[in-house]
């Protein structure tokens, strides 16, 4: 699934590209990925809007209308959107084609998990997760104290609580691995046992592999292109994600893979306590 760095990578491409843009015409080739509106009240609430801005919350995108709507898009497991100029076919796989004043905006999904909502811009959506999302882990709200706090609360274990969305916005599996590793810190290890220098490492660790990752353009795993289309560069810079069984980069011990609520989590055993 993309995470914080592959969202905002998405983002940035697309709020270059589609600001000002208006939208002549949409199709919808696969309605269930509409989740709060019919085809037909979905394509008629879009055609003629312009875009104001793109936006990003967590791993949801948010494109800003001009009629003071917003257009909230998850990508899920696999989806895809990828600006195409007017000269470039519309691939046939696509689900959602949405015709610009300048070239279109197409969204491809193979295991069509994405989700597509018409919300306002203002107040909550009656989106759940959207509405309930914690800070971003790259965000200003998200400080050493904030995770801290939650720590200090919590007795789930500390893999669980990176990934919950209404803690911390934006981290999945890749990203919290990695910010692990670099803190030193095991998945399994419970919240309220890691101490307030610990919990310090962990705050940088994150905000650092999130930057990198938003740095590399993301991590493309399998499916992830940016909105030009291109894979992100970052799966060279992953130091135990995706290793099991490899050297770790720091001592040499084999990288270990488990499942851990129902997850899949790498470590080094030597270097994380």
């Amino acid at each position: 699934m993309p995470e914080l760095p592959e969202v905002e990578t998405v983002r940035a491409y697309l709020a270059r590209t589609l600001k000002g843009r208006r939208i002549e015409a949409v199709e919808v080739r696969l309605p269930r990925l509409l989740k709060n509106r019919t085809a037909t009240a979905f394509i008629g609430a879009l055609t003629g809007r312009r875009i104001r801005s793109v936006t990003r919350k967590g791993k949801y995108l948010g494109v800003q209308l001009d009629d003071a709507s917003m257009l909230l898009i998850h990508l899920r497991m696999t989806g895809t959107l990828r600006y195409l100029s007017d000269e470039r076919p519309v691939p046939p796989s696509s689900h959602l084609i949405f015709t610009l004043d300048k070239g279109c905006l197409v969204y491809g999904d193979v295991r069509t998990f994405g989700c597509f909502w018409l919300v306002p811009q203002q107040g909550e959506t009656g989106v759940k997760g959207y509405d309930s999302l914690g800070p971003d882990g790259n965000g200003e709200a998200f400080t050493a104290d904030y995770l801290w706090q939650l720590l200090h609360a919590s007795t789930r274990r500390i893999k669980t609580l990176l990934l919950d969305q209404s803690a911390v916005a934006g981290l999945g599996n890749i990203y919290a691995d990695e910010a692990l590793f670099l803190a030193g810190i095991r998945p399994a290890r419970r919240c309220s046992r890691i101490s307030r220098a610990a919990s310090d490492r962990l705050h940088a660790a994150i905000r650092k592999v999130l930057a990198e990752g938003i740095a590399h353009g993301g991590t493309t795993i399998r499916d992830f292109v940016d909105g030009s289309g291109n894979e992100g560069k970052n799966r060279e810079n992953l130091a135990v994600y995706g290793r099991e069984g490899q050297p770790c980069k720091r001592c040499g011990t084999l990288i270990t893979y488990v499942k851990q609520g129902g997850r899949g989590t790498h470590y080094c055993r030597r270097c994380q306590r």
